[in-house]
C-alpha cells in the first residue's frame, strides 16, 4: 500500500501534466509559426518555469511558456538579421524585464502606471494582434506565413482550416470544465486527421527521428541593430505579465505584487526569457490559460507548475515527439490563428472599454490613432518598426502630449491597497 506521501506526489504529477496540455496548445504553436524547434521551446518552458518559481520563491502557481506577443518581430528579425542574431535580441528584451524589475524594487510600481497607461498598452496590445492577421490568413489560405510560397491547394486548405477553426469556437464556447481550457488542443487534432484524410501530412520525418533526441538548441549572436529592434518590443509582454500576475492574485485571493513581490515575478520572467533565447528558445511569459484551470480546479499548490515544468522538459528529448508536431500542415495552425490574434487585439480593446479611457478626448485620440496606423501599417523609423516602434510613439506621446492625467485611465494597480 502506498505511504500518502507517495499518494500526493504522484497527485501533484498527474495535476502537472494536466497543466501543461492546458498551455501546450499555444507552447507549441509559437515555435512552429516562427520557424522554431517545438521541442527546444519545451525544454526552455519547462527551464524558464523553474527559474521564475527558484526566484519568487515557489510562491506562485504560475507556468512561463512561448509568448505570442514576439511572434511577429521574430519573423520580422529573422528576415532582417537571421536567427542566431534575432536571439541575442530576445536576451536584451529579457533583460530588459530585469532591469525594468530593479525599478520596481527602488520606486514601487506606481511610476509603471504613470509611464504606461491603459491608453498605452492597448493599442500596443491591439497592434499585436492586427499585426498578425495577414499571417493568419496565408496559412489558413495554404500558404508560408509570409505568402511567399502555396504549400496547400488553396480548396484543401481552407476546408481544413475553416474545420479547425469552428471546431476551436465551438471549445472555447460550448465544452465544460476543463475541456473548455484546451480549445487549441481541438482544433489541432481536428485539423490533423482531416489533413491526413485528405493526404498532405508528410510522415516521412516521423519515421526518420529517433525516439530519444537532443533537442536543436541554437546558440545566439550579438549585434546592436537586432537588440535595438527587439527591446522595445518587451514593453507590452511586460505589462501581459504584470496582468496575469493580477489575475492569479485574485482566483488564490492572495497580493503577489506585495509577496513575493513585483519586482521578483518580473526577473523570473526576464530570466526565463534570457535563459530561452540562450539555447535557441522562445521569449517565456507568464500563461494566462494555466490561471483558468488553476480557477477551475482550486489547486493551488506552486508545486503543481514544477511538475507541469519537469513533464515539459522530459518530452522535449522525445525525438519522434517533435517531429510529429512539424508535420502539422500550415492550414491547421492558420484557421486556429484566425481566432487567436484577434482574441489579442480583442484583449487591448478591453483594456481601453475596462478602465473607462475616454476616445472623445483629443490626447487619447491621438495617442491611440497613430499607434494603430504606425503598428499596423509597418511604419519604419530608423532601427524601429511595427510593434516596437508603435509601443515607443506610445509611451512619447502619453508623455509629451497636455492633458489631464487623471482622465488618462483607471490605476492598474488601484486594488494594491485592500
Amino acid at each position: 500500500m502506498q505511504s500518502p506521501s507517495t499518494t500526493g506526489i504522484l497527485r501533484q504529477a498527474l495535476a502537472g501534466s494536466q497543466m501543461l496540455l492546458v498551455a501546450f496548445g499555444a507552447l507549441v504553436l509559437m515555435p512552429l509559426i516562427t520557424g522554431m524547434d517545438p521541442n527546444v521551446a519545451l525544454f526552455t518552458a519547462g527551464m524558464g518555469t523553474l527559474i521564475f518559481h527558484l526566484v519568487t520563491g515557489g510562491q506562485i502557481p504560475i507556468f512561463l511558456a512561448s509568448s505570442f506577443a514576439f511572434i511577429a518581430p521574430i519573423l520580422a528579425a529573422k528576415t532582417k538579421f537571421g536567427l542566431e542574431e534575432t536571439l541575442g535580441g530576445l536576451v536584451a528584451a529579457g533583460i530588459l524585464y530585469i532591469l525594468l524589475s530593479g525599478l520596481v524594487k527602488l520606486r514601487g510600481t506606481g511610476f509603471i502606471n504613470r509611464l504606461l497607461p491603459p491608453v498605452v498598452i492597448g493599442p500596443v496590445i491591439m497592434v499585436i494582434g492586427l499585426s498578425l492577421a495577414p499571417v493568419a490568413v496565408h496559412m489558413a489560405s495554404g500558404r508560408a506565413g509570409d505568402g511567399s510560397a502555396q504549400l496547400v491547394p488553396y480548396n484543401t486548405a481552407i476546408l481544413i482550416a475553416m474545420a479547425s477553426l469552428v471546431v476551436t469556437i465551438v471549445a472555447s464556447v460550448w465544452a465544460k470544465g476543463l475541456f473548455r481550457l484546451i480549445p487549441i488542443m481541438f482544433g489541432v487534432v481536428t485539423g490533423y486527421v482531416l489533413s491526413a484524410i485528405t493526404g498532405i501530412v508528410d510522415y516521412t520525418p516521423i519515421l526518420e527521428a529517433p525516439w530519444l533526441a537532443m533537442p536543436n538548441f541554437v546558440a545566439p549572436e550579438f549585434g546592436w541593430s537586432a537588440i535595438l529592434f527587439m527591446i522595445p518590443v518587451a514593453i507590452a509582454p511586460a505589462i501581459e505579465h504584470i496582468g496575469d500576475v493580477l489575475a492569479i492574485s485574485n482566483v488564490t485571493g492572495k497580493n503577489y505584487l506585495k509577496k513575493p513581490g513585483l519586482h521578483r515575478t518580473l526577473l523570473g520572467d526576464g530570466l526565463a526569457t534570457s535563459s530561452a533565447a540562450l539555447l535557441g528558445g522562445p521569449p517565456n511569459t507568464t500563461y494566462s490559460e494555466v490561471t483558468g484551470a488553476v480557477m477551475l480546479t482550486r489547486n493551488f499548490n506552486p508545486r503543481v507548475m514544477l511538475w507541469a515544468a519537469v513533464t515539459a522538459i522530459v518530452l522535449a528529448f522525445v525525438g519522434k515527439f517533435g517531429a510529429a508536431l512539424q508535420t502539422i500542415p500550415v492550414p491547421v495552425m492558420g484557421g486556429i490563428l484566425c481566432l487567436l490574434f484577434g482574441s489579442i487585439a480583442v484583449v487591448g480593446l478591453n483594456s481601453l472599454i475596462r478602465h473607462q479611457v475616454d476616445l472623445s478626448e483629443a490626447r487619447n485620440l491621438v495617442i491611440v490613432g497613430v499607434t494603430l496606423v504606425f503598428g499596423i501599417g509597418g511604419m519604419v523609423l530608423g532601427h524601429m518598426e511595427g510593434i516596437a516602434l508603435c509601443a515607443v510613439v506610445a509611451i512619447a506621446l502619453n508623455l509629451v502630449l497636455p492633458g489631464d492625467r487623471e482622465a488618462w485611465g483607471k490605476a492598474i494597480y488601484e486594488h494594491q491597497a485592500d
